[in-house]
């Protein structure tokens, strides 16, 4: 997100550290703080990395995680992302104690000492994830602007609202470039500029934490409920959740069997999503890069744990779980009047009745048939739509993806109408804007490395501007009335991916190799193993889960299994000549 990781000097210092006087003075302050065993507030004073993984983690993929959870399934799925980043946390603390162990940058350290297979899939995903996450990043910012800020497309035809995203899109990506160039500097105008992305987003977070404590003080919160969101409850990947199972089980058993394969199929995308947008893959590369460039080694694994503890996982459970709260309040099983009406000209004057009549009329085609759907006409149609119960009309609103303005509703509790919107549009402008830059700037450390030129400066510029014009094509390959629904869909690309990483630090943590003397031994290796294998299992099933959700798509199915395939026998291959290597060395 907005706090960027200092690109000018950071992948020299990875490279090799310049111990300066603060690293030394922090480094002293740290081992007389564990001498006397009161570390905390010392702690407190050196955290850094792990508000820099939280600045990225809190973007736009995660807001929308948490309001379509809010929509779909009220407070009843809170546990998600508290899992999601308990899991996260596990492994990049591996991945932290391994790099402060060793000063080893990981690419090198995996390309050497375990599999080049494992090394370059890591960081290939890492590129691949930063590119896909860059387009919905940039339809975040055009559809802050336009249904928030201002009315770009202002009612125009096809052709004046593609020349408009165009535009603006050109405006936001030549405003990305300036800024990583201007970070490149780290000169008083990016300072200034991060503190503003910082402020933006902020506001929008206060603001969600405002709603909750308004509703909790006019005693509109039910605390129980809340509370037993938290519980993990598996069978909502087959179930509806929240106030939905009875508003599905309050439909004769044709409706039931529609509505909840409906229903199920979304609410798994998007727990997929929730869950891949609290610890990406591309973040697993930027952690160990940023302590290494700030001069952290053996004595800073403690700080390391504490700083992913306090700095990334408590502010993500808290602000994910007020907009969670936010959004269950405001969107979930709810109808407008003009919604629920069975007359056909009253619907259509919902704002939500263009979201919701193509989902409708799958609901009255599926009741006809495909032959007879085919032989009625439109208007026919749409009267079947409207003599649909409140009851189906309920459940498939909650299944609209919905925009930007229609989410900042959620703040209306607090705000008002008009300063919600103005609020949540500049709040995710900020969300979005600024993790485009951060999502350029660590494809151009991934360059680097892939090139081999850790100091190298027409990598680092390729792998920017990579990233970059990837993502300014979102208003061609991924465009679509609802901007929010892409940060869900690549969510999902980047949960196949999460399990390279996983695995690759579960194999460094258990490497003699890599680690040496410092390898935990006895029961704290015990315990690093259950830990990780827990993450690991985890994001192994949710990656499984993620490709079987494409199971039905002829086009993108093949392509990925016949992907995993490959990557899969290169994998084998690079174990195999390891161990040749080994034995006859």
């Amino acid at each position: 997100m907005s706090d960027q990781p200092n690109p000018g000097s950071d992948t020299s210092a990875a490279s090799a550290p310049q111990v300066s006087e603060k690293v030394l003075a922090d480094r002293k302050l740290l081992l007389d703080a564990q001498a006397s065993g009161k570390t905390l507030s010392t702690y407190v004073r050196l955290s850094g990395p792990g508000w820099l993984q939280a600045a990225i983690t809190l973007g736009g993929g995660s807001l929308a995680g948490a309001l379509f959870l809010g929509v779909l399934g009220g407070t009843s799925m809170l546990w998600l992302q508290l899992l999601a980043i308990t899991m996260g946390v596990i492994m990049l603390s591996a991945i932290s104690y391994v790099t402060l162990s060793t000063g080893r940058r990981p690419f090198e350290a995996i390309n050497s000492e375990i599999n080049p297979a494992l090394g370059w899939g890591w960081i290939i995903a890492t590129a691949m994830a930063n590119i896909i996450w860059c387009m919905p990043q940039f339809s975040l910012c055009y559809d802050a602007i336009d249904k928030n800020l201002a009315n770009l497309a202002g009612g125009g035809g096809l052709g004046d609202a593609t020349s408009t995203k165009i535009i603006v899109t050109i405006v936001l990506f030549l405003a990305a470039g300036f800024v990583v160039l201007l970070n490149t500097k780290q000169g008083r105008a990016a300072k200034l500029f991060d503190i503003v992305l910082k402020s933006l987003v902020g506001m929008v977070v206060i603001c969600f934490f405002g709603v909750v404590a308004l509703l909790a003080i006019n005693g509109e919160l039910e605390f129980g409920g809340i509370l037993a969101g938290f519980i993990p409850d598996l069978s909502q990947w087959n179930n509806p959740a929240g106030e939905m199972t009875s508003v599905v089980a309050s439909l004769g058993q044709t409706e039931q069997t529609y509505w909840t394969s409906q229903l199920v199929s979304t609410q798994r995308s998007v727990m997929i999503a929730a869950a891949a947008t609290a610890v990406g893959i591309n973040m697993t590369f930027l952690l160990p890069y940023s302590m290494l460039a700030r001069g952290w080694d053996k004595p800073f694994r403690g700080l390391a744990r504490f700083d992913l503890s306090t700095g990334m996982a408590i502010p993500y459970v808290v602000v994910t779980s007020c907009v969670v709260i936010a959004s269950a309040f405001s969107l979930h099983n709810t109808i407008d009047d003009s919604l629920a009406s069975n007359d056909l000209a009253t619907m259509q004057q919902s704002p939500y009745y263009n979201g919701v009549e193509p989902i409708l009329l799958g609901r009255v085609d599926h009741e006809l048939g495909a032959e007879a759907a085919e032989s009625m006409s439109m208007d026919e149609k749409l009267r079947r739509v409207a003599a649909l119960s409140v009851e189906e009309k309920r459940v498939a609103l909650s299944l609209v993806k919905r925009n930007a303005f229609q989410l900042s509703g959620t703040l209306e509790p607090l705000l008002g109408q008009s300063l919600s919107n103005l609020v949540f549009g500049l709040g995710v402008f900020g969300m979005g804007f600024s993790t485009i830059v951060i999502l350029m700037l660590i494809n151009g450390y991934a360059f680097r490395e892939m090139m081999g030129q850790p100091d190298g400066a027409v990598p680092f510029v390729v792998g920017c501007l990579v990233a970059g014009l990837s993502g300014a094509t979102w208003w061609y390959l991924w465009d679509g009335e609802a901007k929010f629904w892409l940060a869900i869909f690549a969510s999902t690309f980047g949960m196949m991916l999460l399990p390279i990483a996983y695995v690759t630090f579960f194999l460094m943590m258990n490497n003699k190799r890599i680690l040496g003397a410092e390898k935990p031994t006895g029961g704290r290796m015990v315990a690093w193993n259950v830990l990780m294998l827990f993450a690991v299992i985890g994001a192994i099933v949710a990656a499984v889960s993620a490709i079987g959700e494409k199971a039905n798509d002829p086009k993108s199915f093949p392509v990925i299994i016949g992907l995993i395939v490959v990557y899969g026998i290169a994998v084998v291959i690079g174990f195999v000549k390891k161990r040749g290597g080994a034995v006859a060395g």
